[in-house]
This record gives structure tokens, sequence and C-alpha cells, in this order.
């Protein structure tokens, strides 16, 4: 049985995305003719809204010494879908997201990655610097299961339902294997396993893998190195995929020249070691730079895992 996150809320147009997004909204301010120009750029929430608004005014005054005469305010809708319907309506001009999120402000809001996160990531046990990374299956080594095929039936856990590298791609890798058939609807994986636990996390993952409350899980090239190393060292790889894309920034229909490029530039300077501290609270902890991208090169490889699954991204209520 799977074990699923309970009140989720699908994409965007119920009535708690648009709550989501009233206060973003309702936030940005008429600019009068002689006020500065103003850039608004969202955060899909990956801590509490309250956290992450303490901790913006420092990143907003470095891209406003950036961006001379330009009042940049940052701004944390509730849900992923805030960011999106505020990239749509022209109440942000610009976004920091993870993958997922970026395919769906493209689609829905005809946005634009501009740039792609460079992080550090694990790639066949070596530290690199990549805007991409993989993710592994993996069983304990004295498992009698050498492939995916073996796993019919089994007990599996993935991290998260919302997570690219531990749901999307491993689930486009069974239907690649024709393990399993999204036929209309999405790719479930109770069509090939026995039973399914998301467990809450990468750490959470290996731990019911390890305690043996299920027979494979899924490891991924960007946790901590420390968890990474200790997963590899413990299991055998029977199947990987990838590249996964890191997170990105993405531009709305919005943001025009010459500030299109002044923020690109502004955002790329944030790079320089002693400034990197700062996109590691709104992007991730092994942000390393931006580099430029465009929505084509950066996220091909999870739209067509999406394209081949059919799996929508939904998320809880909080």
């Amino acid at each position: 049985m799977i074990s699923r996150p309970s009140a989720r809320v699908r994409h965007f147009g119920t009535f708690a995305a648009v709550l989501a997004i009233a206060g973003l909204a309702g936030g940005c301010r008429q600019q009068a003719p002689e006020a500065r120009q103003q850039l608004v750029i969202a955060v899909q929430p990956t801590a509490t809204a309250e956290q992450l608004a303490a901790e913006s005014k420092e990143l907003e005054q470095f891209l406003e010494s950036r961006l001379p005469g330009v009042d940049v305010e940052l701004r944390v809708p509730t849900l992923f879908a805030g960011v999106i319907e505020a990239l749509r309506f022209g109440h942000a001009h610009a976004a920091f997201m993870s993958a997922w999120p970026a395919v769906l402000a493209q689609k829905h809001a005809g946005a634009e990655v501009a740039l792609a996160e460079v992080r550090q990531v694990l790639i066949d046990g070596e530290e690199v610097e990549r805007p991409f990374y993989f993710s592994y299956w993996v069983v304990m080594p004295g498992s009698r299961y050498e492939t995916l095929a073996d796993l019919k039936g089994r007990r599996v856990a993935f991290p998260s339902p919302l997570s690219t590298s531990g749901y999307v791609m491993p689930m486009a890798k069974l239907v690649e294997r024709e393990l399993v058939a999204p036929d209309e609807g999405e790719a479930d994986p109770e069509q090939f396993f026995g039973q399914v636990l998301f467990a809450g996390g990468y750490a959470q993952a290996w731990q019911a893998l390890k305690s043996g409350q299920v027979d494979a899980t899924v490891i991924a090239g960007d946790v901590p190195a420390v968890l990474y190393n200790e997963v590899l060292g413990a299991t055998r790889i029977i199947e990987s995929q990838g590249p996964i894309p890191s997170h990105a920034v993405v531009f709305g229909k919005t943001l025009e020249e010459p500030l299109r490029s002044q923020l690109r530039d502004a955002l790329m300077a944030l790079g320089e070691p002693e400034h990197r501290v700062l996109m590691r609270k709104f992007i991730s902890g092994i942000f390393v730079r931006f580099q430029p991208a465009t929505t084509s090169e950066h996220l091909a490889a999870l739209q067509q895992s999406l394209q081949a699954t059919n799996l929508q991204y939904t998320e809880r209520l909080r």
C-alpha cells in the first residue's frame, strides 16, 4: 500500500493556491512615475515563509547595489503554485525554483529558464561542480535482486512524491524498462511493486532499507557526501538515471531588457566565494554559482521523463 502525504493540492486553480498568491500579488506596490523601478523575485518555498523573509534583506540589498535605481523585493508564497501564478500575471518578474516547478512555470506562465544552478554533487563517487547529477536504485549487498525487473512484487521506498531525483526519474526508468505503463493516467508504482513507501527523505528511505522494511530504495548524488558515501558503501547499485537538472532561475514574460540582462549578471556575481552563502539560503546548501542556460537545454531530460510518466506535481497544505 502506498503511504502518501495527505491533504495535497494539485497544481493551481484551487482556493488554497489562490490564497497563496493573494499575499504576493497584493504586496506589490503601485509604481508612481517618479518611483524607482520595482523588481519582484518569488522564491519557491523551501523553508517557512517567515524564515526566508527574515533572511531576504541581505540578498535584496546585494541585488540593489548591482541594479541602481531598482527596488528589489523577495517574496515567498505559501505554495509553489503561488510562484507560478505570480509569474503568470506579472506580479513577479523572476523566481528561484527547483526543476519540476520550473517545467510548470514554462508550461503555465510562459516563463523561461535564464540561469541554472551549478552545485557540488557526487558523480561516480567524485565530488564535482555540475548543473546536473544522477540518482541510483540500490539494494543491500547480499540481496538476490540484480535488476529492476527482479523487484516485481517487492517493497520499495521513495524519498518523496515531489522529488525529481527520487521519484520522477526513477519512475521514468521503470517506464523505460517497460515495467510500468502509465496509459491514460500517472505512472503508478503499485503496478509493479508490492508495497510502496514514501519515507520523507533520502535518509529515512535509507533507514527503511537498512532496517529491512523495504527491499530497495533510491539515493541521489546531491545529498550530503556523508549520507551518499554511507549508502553507496553499504549497498549495491542495480540501476541509475539522469542527468537530473539542478535548480534554476526563471524569468517571467514581463521582465524586459535592459533589466533582464542586468539581473542575470547580478545573480551570476553571487557565485563569488564571499557571496555564495546568500544563495545557499534560497537555492540549496550546495550552491556554487549560476551559469546561463535555456529551458530546452536545462530541463530536457526532466521534460522527457514527465512526458513518459504523466506524473503531476502536488504539494501538501501547510
